[in-house]
């Protein structure tokens, strides 16, 4: 067991399945030592959970753990693609998408259920940049969507 899933275990999470793509899509595409992670939905054991808006009919609670649901989904992506987690060097970027209500403005706080998790699990390796944009809509009509670029080991 690695670090990284003894931590989940600590924590009392457990990693998904992997992800199975909804479209014509891979969930991961490596090029050189990057590894770029497909937007990941809020899937939790295989039904999807957290739909509709922000600062509608979800609150920000329901955002911040809709955040951490689609890490946890990208990170089993990771993981279906590398075989173990010991060959991420660092998670690079994170792009999170927050269905957003009108007047809605709290898309950071929404991702930080997703960067400070990678964080508590990764440590230093967790720590990325990030950008957390508001949209109008997003596929299936769940509330958060994040995608990430991992730097790996060759």
């Amino acid at each position: 067991m690695s670090a990284v899933e003894e931590k989940l275990r600590q924590m009392g999470l457990e990693l998904p399945d992997p992800p199975k793509p909804v479209a014509a899509y891979v969930p991961c595409v490596r090029a050189g030592n990057l590894l770029f992670v497909s937007g990941q939905v809020p899937r939790v054991k295989g039904e999807l959970k957290f739909r509709g808006h922000l600062g509608g009919e979800l609150s920000l609670e329901e955002g911040v753990q809709a955040a951490r649901h689609c890490a946890l989904n990208a990170l089993s992506a990771v993981k279906q693609e590398l075989g173990s987690f010991d060959r991420i060097r660092r998670i690079v970027k994170v792009t999170g998408y927050v269905a957003s209500a009108a007047g809605f403005n709290d898309q950071p706080k929404v991702l930080d259920g997703a960067s400070l998790l990678l964080h508590e699990l990764l440590g230093e390796k967790g720590r990325h940049a990030r950008a957390a944009v508001g949209v109008n809509e997003l596929p299936l009509n769940v509330a958060v969507e994040v995608e990430m670029i991992v730097e790996i080991e060759s």
